[in-house]
Formats: structure tokens, C-alpha cells, sequence
């Protein structure tokens, strides 16, 4: 292509040459070939081009970028707001206003001229907005364009129509609620909120909704802590006679267990088990019930077997010489249960002690006290037959009592001990009895007793001189113990030794089982070896199985765990196998025996080897509360003070302790009731408790307790609870008065039932109380404690307790029940005093805030009056 500047050139005729432009030059910006920026105009010059920004833009054209003309001082020349775009600008208006044609400048909208608005009744057109507006006795509803008539109503009359508070507004009565209230959609009414709905109010147990609030309230056996909401497990058995032997805490509850030989009756009581009422304890001759045991007695010339129920022809005594070292040792024999004692002194002998052989028995007692030593019984099985007393193997038994205590104590009205250090005292019985056949022409019985009490005394004194010498051992059954002689290492902080017969368990000092004893090295209890047994709790030996060659299960924990006596409804002359079941018409329900019962009454068994009563063929069958008699062929009735629980039984068990029953026919040991009227009457505080508490109380029981306070002290009782049979018709009542006269001045007076705790002050100085039942019905009856002040708090006392918020709340019921707190609160209120015993934050512990406010506030009105 050829340019205009080429033919000019040719029409001068000029020689143009072969590279000339003129013949070459190209449209860069037709064909598209520039580098201009997409925001520049391409122009097409003489062998080349030029990029110029367009409007809007600056830069060399090659390169644009947008020109912001919002920026400068004049806003683009906007009145109101300028808006950048690429390669321009615009501008805009506020609300309210709208843009004029030269696009610069903003001009009002009037938004009342069209629709008044919306607007219900006056529009005013304001600059870039407008408002509604009202006629007189209207005001604007909350939408800002509705006119509402002004009400009339103020909270002058009737509160505004308001359930709780009321205020005076532009718009009228304003009503709202107190905090757990929320207003209505009527907004005049209040209505309750019910926090329990919400995750139960966060109360752990139950949530009960009250009028603009609510309370947690925990169940039974738990009590509620001080965050008002959180329940924990009341652990009874930290209470004050909680149960008469041991108590076991579980959540929730507890339950009351006795040692062996008792039986719980009133739900926390233990009484002796008269063992000898049962079938007459299996003794083959006579039984003699003790406390929590029973034994078994043989005519003159019998002694008891090793099962200690039968008896066997007795034996006599043998005096064997013995070469040894200062020690004592106490042996069991294998087939004769005797027990012998060794004292290894200088000379030595041996003493087989007999007994029940009609002779009055030497008794001697030997009280043994070592300085700056303690006592520690460390048993151990010596292993050996030897060492068991094979070689006595005709003596007798006897009553040998080892007894140990360590004591600071001084005892006596002069101190013996001022350095105030460890004193062991070691008392060692004996009684022995002298058989008068061993009588001769030269020495009579009285001489042979004079004998035998003076080689007693000899060598208890050669023993008492060696014991501060040197340490010494003793041997029972076998088993050996230590007495030390020096005291061993103080245990390490934190470290308490739970004393023989105790370990700790779950930080608790309990006693060891039945089947272990206590091993004093390692403070603990372990089971008894094989070839021994320990029924008892407590012990710090195991006994030795009787003909025990070593062998049997560890732990036994009877003796019938003992190998090779003859099974139930077998016997023997030894008791041993081989054994011969039980002919017809006899049973034999315990092991090891050498005879069998009969059935009575000419009454046969269905077989051979019958093991219980109930198989022998009787004529009628008897239920519980009866007993089969074996002369009438019949049922009767068990009497008073007794009981059977099981059916066709041949006896009736005698109730435990000093307990009785109602009425006869008794099937259940629960029906065994204390009657003695309980309770601590002491000056300053103290509690009346009905008969068998826990337990249902006897029928047609009275009792009377009267409290006489100190001078100038007045008396407050609480009744946590009380349990009297509602439909009795009064017939058993409690009734506190001033004295025994119906005509008296009566403080209180109840005949039912109130789980509803009520504390209140004696209308008389002292009071005459009286509980009385008949025999229609029976309930738990009652625990009331009480406590005397001083009479200058009187005023205070009466105010508290009349106080109807101290019952309202079911948190402030349960502090009155609570048996620990109630005796701190009677100890602050005995001994004002004894307040600083308890820091503010123990209080703060113990009660909840609600009891605190409501106290406190009486405390400081009481203390400072005109306040």
C-alpha cells in the first residue's frame, strides 16, 4: 500500500529508492498491532502510531489507569455523595431527596404527597424525611404512623390494672413483674415462671416450682448442700447411736449389722441370741446362753469334745517334767482339746490342767507391767505336732486368759507414771482343778490343792522376773506371740496402725474376718493356714482344726470347714470318719457329732442319715409363730417372748436381749420389742426416745421423762418427726405438760403422725412428759432432742421459732432434721461461747444461705434494737 507522502514524491519524479518507507508503511492500529492500553484510542502516524488515554483516564497511553474524580476538593461536583465508575463518575442522593437533571445537584422528596405517607392522621414534611403525627387525646403507637386514643387509666386507681408493679407513662400505665414472673400478652397480668421445666431448675434431685421461684430438695437418705442445688449422701453412720455394733453407709441409706451371737431387732438394736432356745444350742446335755455365745455343759466325770457340744468321759492330771529356756507356751492336744501350760523357767515343769472334777478350782492371776515397751502379739503356725502338745496327751482343759494393755493413763489418785510413758500391762489367768483321786494317805485334796496353788505361784513369780529382763514368748494352740520388750519405730506421718485385730480398710480401721487374724510384723490381716479355722472377729490367732495334720482349705472360717468329721445326718464315736448315717426316728443337723437327735413322740424318719427336723414323719404340719410338740402331737402357739420364722420346727427361738413380743405366735425377730422408755436427760441438752426406736414401739407401754433445767434457763425442743397410727383414735399419745395433772399447762400434745419437723419453747419451766400406747396399732414412734438456754435469749428463741419461714421451706425442715447440725445449733445455743468454736466459714458449710439470712437477721435485730 501506498501513503499520499509516496505519491507526491512520484509525481515529482524523484528517484525514490528500492528501501524507501514509501513502499512499505503499515496501519498499526488497523491491523491491531499497537501495545496501546484497552483504556487508550490508537492513531496511525508516518512509519508509526500513538496511544492517547481516553477520557476518564491518565497515563502515556500505553499504560491508563482510571482517574478518580470523586477525589478532589470538589467531589466531583456532586452535592451529596459522588461515585466512582472506571472511566466516569456519578452522583447520588441521601434518602429522602432525589437527583436533579444536570445530575449534580439533590432537590427534597415530599413523601406527604403521596398517601399522606402512610401516615393515619397528620404527615409533616420535613427536609430529606417526615414524620407522623397525632390530633389532640391521640398518641403514635409504636409503629410510628398508627394514632392510638390516649388512655385514661393511671396507676393512682386500682395499681393500673397491674398484677405487681405499676409505672405512669406518655402512653399510659406501664405494668412489669417481679424477677421469676413474666408479663402476659395483656401486659397487666404476671404469671409464674416454672423454672423446673428448664434442665429441673439444675437441681440435682427434685425441683419444686414455688411462687416466683423455686426449691431443690433432695431424697431420702441425702441432704442438700450450701450451692442450694447439689445433693450428697448423709452418711448415718456418723450419727450418735447410730446402731448399737457396726454400721455400714451406703447412697442413700445405711443398714445396722451386729457381731456374731447377736441379732438386730428395732432396725439399729442388737441383743443376744439365746442359742440355747434353739433345739437347745445341739448340746447333747446342758446349755448355758452367754453373751453373744453359748456353752455346752457335761455332767461330773464328762468333759466336752472338741466340737464342744457332746461329752466324752474325762481324764486326769499329769505333771511332766520339761527342760527349756524362760519362756511360756499354752498347748492344744489333738483328740482331748486340752490345754496345757508350760512355764519354761528354772526348774520347769508342765501343768495339763483338768476341769469339772468336783473340786473347787486353783485360780491365780499374775499382772505383769513393763516400762518403755508395748505389747505386740505377732501369731505364727509353728508347724511342728510336737509343739502341739503331743506330749500330754491325757490332760484336761481349763480357763486361760491372756490379756494385753498399753496405756498412758495414770491410774489411781497418786501419778505413777509423771513422765507420762508407755506402760504395758500383761494379766495372765489361770484355773486349774485337782481330781481328788490322785489323793493319798500322806496328802489329802486340801493338800494336793496347796500343792498345786504353790507350784502356780512359784512359777508365776520366776516368770514375772524374767519378763524385764528379756523378751519373751507365748504359744497358744500352736501358735506362738511376741511381747517386746522395747518399743517399736514411731509409724511415719500419716501412717495410723488400727491396733491388733485391726486393718484399715477404705481408710476405716475394721476388724479382721472370720477365717484370718491379725498378723502383728505386718500389721495386717491375713488367712488362716491350712489345718486351722477363726469363727471370730477380731482375733490374733487362728484355733487349731481338731486331729489337724496341716492340711485343709486356708481361711476356714468354722470348724466344720475342718477335714474329715462326719457330713450332717452322720456320726461316730470320735466324731471323725469312718461315720454311720443316722438310724430311723433321729437326725443330726451339725457336723462332726457322736450322736443324733431323736425325732420325740415315738415319730419316725422317711430314711436313714435324716439331717433336720423336719424329716421326721409328724401328723400335722406347723406354720411360722408355731411349734411342733412332740407329747400332743400338735401345733402350739409360740409363747409370749418367742418366735419362729420357719415352718414344721420343733422349737421356738427366745427373743434377743431383754426384748419381748405383743402377743404370742410370733413369726419374725422384728416382732421382738425393747420396752425400756429411753433417752439422756442431761442439764443442758439431751433427747426422750420411744421404746425400740427405730424400731415399731410395744404395745400398751408408758413412759415418763421429766426435764428440770438449771436456774434461770428456759427449754426449746424440736420434734424432727414423730410416728403415731393416725386411726388409733388417739390411743397412743404424747403429751408434754408441766406436770402430771390433765388441768396443767400443756406445751404440746400430739396423737399422729408428723414428718413435718416443729421446734418449740416450754410454756412451763420444766416439763412433765408422758408417752402412752394401747395394743390396737403400732408406728416408729419418736426421737426428740432438746436443749435448755438462758433466759435473757428468750426473746430471740421465741422469734425464731415461731418464724413461719424456719418450716416453709423444705431445706430448713431437713436442717431440723439433720441430727449433726441440730446438735451444733444446741451446743451455740447451751454454751453462747462455744460460738467460736465454730468459724463463720464452717456455718457457712453447713447451712444453706436461706437459714443463714433468716437467723442472722433476728441475731442483729435481737443484738441491736433501735438500729
Amino acid at each position: 500500500m501506498i501513503n499520499k507522502h509516496c505519491l507526491l514524491l512520484l509525481s515529482l519524479d524523484l528517484t525514490v529508492p528500492s528501501i524507501s518507507p514509501c513502499l512499505s508503511d503499515v496501519d498499526e492500529c488497523a491491523e491491531q498491532i499497537d501495545n496501546c492500553s484497552t483504556d487508550a484510542i490508537c492513531q496511525n502516524t508516518l512509519k508509526s502510531y500513538k496511544c492517547i488515554c481516553k477520557s476518564g483516564y491518565k497515563g502515556d497511553g500505553k499504560h491508563c489507569e482510571d482517574l478518580d474524580e470523586c477525589a478532589s476538593e470538589y467531589n466531583g461536583g456532586c452535592v451529596h455523595d459522588c461515585i466512582n465508575i472506571p472511566g466516569n463518575y456519578r452522583c447520588t442522593c441521601y434518602d429522602g431527596f432525589r437527583l436533579a437533571h444536570d445530575g449534580h445537584n439533590c432537590l427534597d422528596v415530599d413523601e406527604c404527597s403521596e398517601g399522606n405517607g402512610g401516615c393515619q392522621q397528620i404527615c409533616v414534611n420535613m427536609m430529606g424525611s417526615y414524620e407522623c403525627r397525632c390530633r389532640e387525646g391521640f398518641f403514635l403507637s409504636d409503629n410510628q404512623h398508627t394514632c392510638i386514643q390516649r388512655p385514661k387509666e393511671t396507676c393512682v386507681v386500682n395499681n393500673g390494672g397491674c398484677d405487681s408493679t405499676c409505672h405512669d407513662a406518655v402512653t399510659g400505665v406501664r405494668c412489669s413483674c417481679p424477677v421469676g414472673f413474666t408479663l402476659q400478652p395483656d401486659r397487666k397480668t404476671c404469671k409464674d415462671i416454672d423454672e423446673c421445666r428448664l434442665n429441673n431448675g439444675g437441681c440435682d434431685h427434685v425441683c419444686r416450682n414455688t411462687v416466683g421461684s423455686f426449691e431443690c430438695s433432695c431424697k431420702k437418705g441425702y441432704k442438700l448442700l450450701t450451692n442450694e442445688r447439689t445433693c450428697q449422701d448423709i452418711d448415718e453412720c456418723s450419727f450418735d447411736r447410730a446402731c448399737d455394733h457396726s454400721c455400714i453407709n451406703s447412697p442413700g441409706s445405711f443398714q445396722c449389722f451386729c457381731h456374731k451371737g447377736y441379732v438386730l431387732y428395732g432396725l439399729a438394736h442388737c441383743g443376744d441370741i439365746d442359742e440355747c432356745s434353739i433345739n437347745r444350742g445341739s448340746c447333747k446335755y446342758g446349755c448355758v446362753n452367754t453373751q453373744g455365745s453359748y456353752e455346752c455343759t457335761c455332767p461330773t466325770g464328762y468333759k466336752l469334745h472338741w466340737n464342744r457340744k457332746d461329752c466324752i468321759v474325762s481324764m486326769g492330771l499329769y505333771i511332766v517334767p520339761v527342760c527349756a529356756t524362760a519362756y511360756m507356751q499354752l498347748l492344744w492336744t489333738e483328740w482331748f482339746y486340752c490345754s496345757v501350760v508350760l512355764l519354761y523357767t528354772h526348774p520347769p515343769a508342765l501343768f495339763c490342767l483338768p476341769v469339772e472334777t468336783g473340786a473347787p478350782p486353783v485360780k491365780q492371776t499374775a499382772s505383769f507391767k513393763i516400762k518403755d515397751a508395748k505389747c505386740h502379739l505377732h501369731p505364727k503356725l509353728t508347724g511342728r505336732a510336737e509343739d502341739r502338745g503331743r506330749p500330754c496327751n491325757n490332760c484336761l482343759v481349763t480357763f486361760v486368759n491372756l490379756k494385753c494393755d498399753s496405756s498412758k493413763k495414770a491410774k489411781g489418785r497418786r501419778v505413777r507414771n509423771p513422765t507420762n510413758k508407755e506402760v504395758t500391762r500383761i494379766t495372765l489367768e489361770l484355773e486349774a482343778e485337782v481330781k481328788p483321786g490322785d489323793t493319798t494317805g500322806s496328802c489329802n485334796l486340801s493338800c494336793l490343792r496347796q500343792r498345786m496353788e504353790k507350784q502356780v505361784k512359784t512359777y508365776i513369780k520366776a516368770l514375772k522376773k524374767s519378763i524385764n529382763q528379756e523378751r519373751f514368748l507365748i504359744r497358744v494352740a500352736g501358735l506362738e506371740y511376741e511381747v517386746a520388750q522395747k518399743l517399736p519405730q514411731v509409724a511415719s506421718a500419716g501412717h495410723e496402725n488400727c491396733g491388733p485385730g485391726r486393718e484399715k480398710d477404705s481408710g476405716r480401721c475394721v476388724r479382721c474376718l472370720p477365717g484370718s487374724y491379725y498378723q502383728g510384723e505386718q500389721e495386717r490381716c491375713i488367712q488362716c493356714p491350712p489345718g486351722t479355722f477363726q469363727e471370730r472377729e477380731g482375733q490374733l490367732a487362728c484355733d487349731l482344726c481338731p486331729g489337724s495334720d496341716g492340711h485343709g482349705p486356708a481361711g476356714a472360717r468354722n470348724i466344720s470347714s475342718c477335714a474329715g468329721q462326719c457330713p450332717t445326718g452322720y456320726f461316730s464315736s470320735d466324731g471323725f470318719q469312718p461315720c454311720q448315717p443316722c438310724p430311723f426316728g433321729s437326725y443330726q443337723p451339725d457336723l462332726g457329732r457322736t450322736l443324733c437327735f431323736p425325732c420325740g413322740g415315738g415319730l419316725s424318719t422317711k430314711r436313714e442319715g435324716s439331717s433336720s427336723f423336719h424329716d421326721c414323719e409328724v401328723k400335722v404340719q406347723c406354720s411360722p409363730g408355731h411349734y411342733y410338740n412332740t407329747t400332743v402331737h400338735r401345733c402350739i402357739r409360740c409363747p409370749l417372748g418367742s418366735y419362729q420364722t420357719e415352718f414344721r420346727q420343733n422349737y421356738c427361738i427366745t427373743c434377743p436381749g431383754n426384748t419381748t413380743t405383743d402377743f404370742d405366735g410370733a413369726t419374725s425377730v422384728s416382732q421382738c420389742k425393747n420396752r425400756e422408755c429411753r433417752g439422756e436427760m442431761g442439764e443442758f441438752t439431751g433427747y426422750i426416745e420411744s421404746p425400740n426406736y427405730p424400731g415399731n414401739y410395744p404395745a400398751n407401754v408408758e413412759c415418763i421423762w421429766i426435764i428440770n433445767p438449771p436456774n434461770k434457763r428456759k427449754i426449746l425442743m424440736v420434734v424432727p418427726e414423730i410416728f403415731l397410727p393416725s386411726e388409733d383414735e388417739c390411743g397412743d399419745v404424747l403429751v408434754m405438760r408441766k406436770n402430771w395433772s390433765a388441768t396443767s399447762i400443756t406445751t404440746y400434745e400430739t396423737c399422729q403422725t408428723y414428718e413435718r419437723p416443729i421446734a418449740f419453747t416450754a410454756r412451763s419451766r420444766r416439763l412433765w412428759i408422758n408417752f402412752k400406747s394401747n395394743e390396737a396399732n403400732s408406728a416408729r414412734g419418736f426421737q426428740i432432742p432438746y436443749v435448755t438456754y438462758d433466759e435473757d435469749y428468750e426473746q430471740l428463741v421465741e422469734d425464731i421459732v415461731r418464724d413461719g419461714r424456719l418450716y416453709a421451706s423444705e431445706n430448713h425442715q431437713e436442717i431440723l432434721k439433720d441430727k449433726k447440725l441440730i446438735k451444733t445449733l444446741f451446743d451455740v445455743l447451751a454454751h453462747p461461747n462455744n460460738y467460736f468454736k465454730y468459724t463463720t466459714r464452717e456455718f457457712s458449710e453447713m447451712l444453706p444461705r436461706s437459714f443463714l439470712r433468716l437467723i442472722s437477721s433476728k441475731v442483729s435485730a435481737f443484738l441491736r434494737p433501735y438500729k
